[in-house]
């Protein structure tokens, strides 16, 4: 049985994103405390979400205010609070994201560069061989008289080739299978690797105030 690698670079970027989801706590309850943070971080994003929000709705139910009332200050920290830690915890997935795209581009490109490099080594190996080949049909064409020659000529015509073929056919399935074992093993610890990952539950955010129905 053929053990891969573990992947030390997926489980890293796990841990980062398990520990993203205690430090943008933390920061809310700064948020929350820090008169700061409350007044020029968490209230204007709150304020515009709870207006945006609200318009949407009463524009969906049929109803056209001029102005919407704005929320309290308590309310309009924590709903600001929320919102600074789904955005940390998005940018924080946005960045393991990038990673793991970056770190796939490059293994694949390493790949590539392996197979073309044994492509090249193996065609020299060709040009090699068929380099011997002319110099024995010189030393047996001294040798040996034509008919023989002719005979002997395509003998050994037969056997490079076939055995040419059969190296090629090997060393190729050999990286093949190699490449298709390596992928789906890959593919497999992602799959274990997703299902295992913690998902991550919203905090409630505080109910809006509706805004009085004008008469």
């Amino acid at each position: 049985m053929v053990v891969g690698a573990f992947p030390m670079a997926k489980l890293f970027y796990l841990g980062i994103r398990q520990v993203s989801k205690p430090l943008a706590n933390r920061i809310k309850d700064a948020a929350r405390r820090s008169e700061f943070f409350k007044t020029y971080i968490c209230l204007p994003p709150a304020q515009l979400y709870h207006w945006l929000e609200m318009r949407t709705k009463m524009r969906i139910m049929g109803f056209h205010a001029e102005a919407i009332k704005p929320l309290n200050e308590e309310a309009a920290a924590e709903l600001g609070a929320n919102l600074l830690g789904e955005a940390i915890i998005f940018a924080t997935a946005g960045c393991c994201l990038l990673l793991e795209f970056w770190r796939q581009k490059t293994s694949k490109r390493r790949k590539e560069v392996a197979r073309t490099a044994t492509v090249m080594s193996l065609r020299e190996d060709l040009d090699h061989l068929e380099d011997v080949l002319d110099e024995v049909q010189v030393q047996v064409q001294e040798a040996l008289p034509r008919s023989t020659l002719g005979e002997l000529r395509a003998e050994l015509h037969t056997e490079l080739r076939t055995e040419l073929r059969a190296e090629l056919q090997a060393k190729l399935r050999t990286e093949l299978r190699a490449e298709l074992q390596a992928e789906l093993q890959a593919q497999l610890q992602e799959f274990r690797t997703q299902v295992c990952e913690d998902h991550y539950e919203p905090e409630l955010r505080p109910e809006p105030e509706c805004p009085e129905t004008p008469q």
